[in-house]
């Protein structure tokens, strides 16, 4: 491992402390987050959205981790709880601190910056030099400790990961304008102004820095990943308590007191916001060549370990799906699809390009029962996310289109043309939804 000044990165990363932002209401999400936060999302069939950063955490040497949460964290609380335990050795613990009401403050978080300055009191700890700033919903796979190496080699303040994007997307994201050495020069939050925009094209002498062509994504944006100094963010949050956003407030006034530096980062990335980000990466997640790899040994994504039976399938036909543990799966026929853990399955239905979230229990055998958990015979789902728990009934169909108008019905949404089967939900036998 390559040293910097006196410390090697590797030495270092015992005195980096993690802080994963559980995000706001979730809104846009929505109903996936109508009874859980944006990080307890579930993901591909057995993971939850959170499992991302604090493996990448784990797998970087990070085990001083806190979670700060703020909406519907029932479902957040017991995950972490249950899956993230460090032995007395190692002496890593995941915290999880949720929105309080204290001497100084009553309210609730009023951005990310916000949310940190809140809870300073309980992320101090001894012998911690170093903070990364962490999103709990975003897909990626990265070592820190690349991120830290830049960091300490630039001798930055405040670094910044930063991709490569086009204009089109510049526009929902943080994007900055760098020197030849990759030092911040401008941050400016979700630009919409074509003249602005035109402003923060990034000079090809940076792409040269790096080895790259810009192919396109000329702006660099933030990926909403920051390492700071200890000091300096305590300083700057305490000396500045109008500064509630890290993105919009904290990065673009710090750009003339302190050395801010970007960090490159080449790998798949992508920001689940959206019940369309959300459905998309999900689908890629099921092709034969997958854009990111939950199998590599080396860089393992931890959850919640399940004893659960192996999946149990009579003469179905699946091609292109993740099957999860517990399924059973009848005479069915699958395609382009998650099926997640414990899922139901019955003899004839159709399902494509879907999402089937499982169950959070196994149901007790009753032939009699109206509306069991899972999917019903011969019921057609398409281009759907079917919640937790959820009981469709025979002869279902569920049909989702993108020429189809967001919508609130009795027990789903319809969200950019995608129907949600909300958790817990009863869809009767013989109903029909969406475009039908």
């Amino acid at each position: 491992m390559k040293k910097v000044g006196l410390m090697p990165v590797s030495t270092m990363m015992k005195k980096v402390g993690a802080i994963v932002l559980g995000g706001g209401r979730g809104t846009r999400l929505y109903p996936l987050t109508s009874v859980r936060s944006k990080p307890a999302v579930p993901l591909c069939g057995r993971y939850r959205l959170v499992d991302i950063p604090l493996s990448n955490c784990i797998n970087s040497g990070i085990n001083h981790i806190s979670v700060l949460t703020q909406f519907n964290s029932h479902s957040l609380n017991r995950h972490i709880n249950s899956a993230y335990r460090f032995d007395e050795f190692s002496g890593g613990e995941v915290e999880i601190l949720a929105a309080e009401q204290t001497n100084e403050t009553g309210d609730w978080f009023q951005g990310t910056a916000d949310a940190v300055r809140k809870h300073l009191l309980h992320i101090r700890q001894r012998g911690v030099t170093h903070f990364l700033i962490l999103s709990g919903d975003q897909l990626y796979r990265m070592d820190y400790r690349e991120l830290l190496q830049t960091h300490l080699e630039k001798d930055a303040d405040i670094t910044v990961a930063a991709l490569p994007v086009t204009r089109k997307a510049a526009r929902d994201f943080g994007v900055m304008k760098v020197n030849a050495k990759c030092g911040i020069r401008r941050f400016v939050e979700k630009p919409s102004d074509a003249t602005v925009l035109d402003s923060l094209v990034t000079p090809q002498k940076v792409f040269d820095y790096f080895g790259l062509r810009a192919d396109g994504k000329e702006f660099l944006a933030s990926m909403g990943i920051y390492a700071f100094k200890a000091h300096v963010l305590e300083e700057l949050l305490t000396q500045n308590p109008q500064w509630d956003d890290f993105g919009k407030e904290v990065l673009p006034n710090s750009l003339k007191t302190h050395r801010m530096f970007a960090h490159m980062f080449y790998g798949f990335w992508e920001d689940i916001g959206t019940v369309r980000s959300y459905f998309d990466v999900s689908m890629a997640m099921t092709s034969p060549t997958p854009p990111f790899a939950f199998h590599d040994p080396n860089k393992m994504i931890y959850t919640h370990t399940r004893m659960l039976p192996g999946v149990r399938v009579t003469d179905a036909t699946i091609k292109n799906a993740i099957i999860c543990s517990g399924s059973r799966i009848g005479r069915a026929t699958i395609t382009d699809a998650i099926i997640g853990i414990r899922s139901i399955v019955q003899a004839n239905a159709v399902i494509k390009r879907s999402i089937v979230l499982g169950a959070d229990y196994f149901e007790e055998p009753n032939a009699a029962r109206r509306h069991p958990v899972g999917i019903g015979k011969n019921t057609r789902i398409t281009q759907a996310i079917i919640d937790h728990n959820a009981r469709i009934g025979n002869n279902v169909v569920i049909k989702g289109s993108d020429k189809l108008e967001d919508y609130d019905g009795d027990g789903y949404a319809i969200r950019d043309g995608i129907v949600v089967v909300m958790k817990d939900a009863i869809i009767p036998a013989g109903a029909k939804i969406g475009a039908v």
